[in-house]
């Protein structure tokens, strides 16, 4: 393959539609096909459309759209232009949308028809910002508007520095914050995967993630433009739809959820996966058991990466090499990872655990800091400008990374620290035991109670006494949970992963 070495996203797009002009680069399930050359004047067309609005390089365009081959143009239009692209889940309430629009001050907001409501055209009106429709299907007078443009040639002058996008944390800590994104944030995460991955031209990836992340965003479509390479475009994931799609495609970028579901399909097996040359898991801890049984369905080992909306990627487990099922990898070339002491955390690290701590990041994916709030910014880098990422981790005697949660999911428990993901993997190797998530709650006599939610595999008949019984021959004591509690699923966001706050406040009495 060719390796990218471009420093700025649009110039990962000219190479493409300059030197590969006739190469597919987004297929539908139903056939249709945009070429690179085709992207190219599709995307200038778009460009027009939105300065027809007033947008300006520099200006937010907030999107909060369904998943559609339209909204991957809009996206790509406005790395052409310098706007800067700002995703939002469309499952936010008219509420939340105001904040947003009250914080970025975009000069325009694309939404789903279904989604603007009187309450959502009065916020925009009142916030002074344009807004125009978009649907599922590519309709609403957004499409009006970008089809009646004219593709006039863009002349403005854009530098690495200049903000890309504008991508808002899922406000689990307070209020969300927006991460400011550069235009070589981008570029050099979209380089640093298809290197690792050694992801070229002859390459297709199964786009089945939303594109409100930077999952399926920055990691899935960046990287596809670097390399040159192509998309079959699924809207949404349907495993059975997936498995059917798999023959046509060499990548495949899930969550752990994809992967549970795909293994729960009969037909799928060695023979569907036989063209695969890449599965790819992120944005939620995949389970070794499930990287286990994947890879004696298929034949093939998943790879885990690490990646977040202030970084977008940092480390993967090699292409070619030992991917060990629970870690992440090394660090990509370029980003320096480190282990912090976890500051006045006020317990004391178990045996061999002495060196887990905060995961710091330093590099050119790291983003330029949270929009209008240079505070926050300052809290969150180190003075020698290590990102603070909030998560725990260690390295292993080979530099492999593996996440031990994240800091605020500690559970100081009798003055001793617990790390909930060594309590969960005990837990997930009981026979029955299907997954589960360790949470600390308040406790008159401990602090924490160390306290583990359930999900039981089907036809298992789990006990409390017995599950505490087994753990105790597999932990310390102080690790073992005060209570284990069953239910039929856990909480989770549109990734895949865990929402442990919405277990501590469904749980928050059962020691009082």
């Amino acid at each position: 393959m060719t390796e990218p070495q471009h420093s700025d996203p649009l110039q990962c797009l000219e190479a493409g539609w300059r030197e590969s002009p006739d190469a597919p680069f987004l297929t539908t399930v139903v056939g249709g096909v945009v070429r690179y050359d085709e992207l190219e004047l599709i995307t200038r067309r778009v460009a027009a459309a939105l300065r027809a609005q007033g947008v300006r390089k520099g200006e937010r365009v907030c999107v909060m759209v369904e998943k559609s081959v339209e909204a991957v143009f809009l996206y790509i239009a406005c790395l052409r232009m310098g706007a800067a692209f700002m995703p939002l889940n469309t499952a936010y309430t008219a509420t939340e949308l105001d904040y947003f629009l009250g914080d970025a001050e975009p000069r325009l907001l694309i939404i789903d028809p279904a989604l603007a409501g009187e309450e959502v055209r009065a916020a925009a009106t009142h916030r002074t910002v344009h807004l125009l429709t978009l649907d599922a299907q590519g309709e609403g007078d957004f499409t009006a508007a970008v089809d009646s443009a004219r593709p006039d040639p863009i002349d403005e002058r854009l530098e690495a520095q200049d903000l890309a996008a504008l991508v808002y944390t899922s406000g689990t800590t307070g209020r969300s914050k927006g991460a400011m994104l550069t235009r070589a944030n981008l570029a050099a995460g979209a380089r640093g995967l298809a290197q690792a991955w050694e992801v070229g031209p002859r390459d297709v990836l199964l786009h089945v993630l939303p594109l409100f992340h930077v999952h399926g965003l920055f990691m899935a479509i960046n990287t596809v433009l670097a390399a040159r390479a192509g998309i079959l475009f699924l809207p949404r994931f349907e495993a059975r739809e997936a498995c059917a799609l798999l023959p046509r495609v060499t990548l495949f970028m899930g969550v752990p959820t994809h992967y549970t579901r795909l293994l729960a399909l009969t037909e799928f097996g060695r023979e569907t996966a036989a063209h695969m040359r890449l599965f790819v898991s992120g944005s939620a801890p995949l389970l070794a058991e499930t990287h286990r049984e994947f890879e004696a369905r298929c034949g093939q080992r998943i790879l885990e990466r690490y990646g977040m909306t202030e970084t977008v990627v940092l480390a993967s487990n090699p292409l070619r090499g030992e991917r060990k099922p629970g870690s992440v990898g090394p660090p990509l070339a370029g980003v320096d990872i480190r282990i912090a002491p976890l500051a006045g955390e006020g317990g004391v690290a178990a045996d061999g655990e002495t060196h887990a701590g905060m995961i710091q990041v330093r590099g050119p994916n790291v983003f330029a800091g949270y929009w209008r709030a240079p505070d926050k910014t300052r809290e969150s880098f180190t003075q020698d400008g290590f990102f603070i990422t909030g998560d725990v981790g260690r390295f292993d005697e080979d530099g492999y990374l593996y996440i031990v949660g994240r800091a605020r999911d500690l559970i100081i428990s009798g003055g001793y620290n617990v790390y909930p993901v060594e309590v969960e993997e005990a837990l997930d190797a009981l026979p029955g035991v299907a997954e589960s998530a360790v949470i600390g709650l308040p406790h008159r006599d401990f602090g924490e109670g160390v306290t583990a939610v359930v999900v039981c595999k089907p036809g298992a008949g789990l006990a409390e006494t017995e599950l505490i019984a087994q753990l105790k021959r597999r932990l310390a004591n102080y690790k073992i949970p005060k209570r284990i509690l069953f239910v039929a699923e856990l909480p989770r966001n549109t990734m895949g992963k865990v929402q442990k706050a919405a277990l501590r406040a469904a749980y928050a009495e059962v020691y009082r």
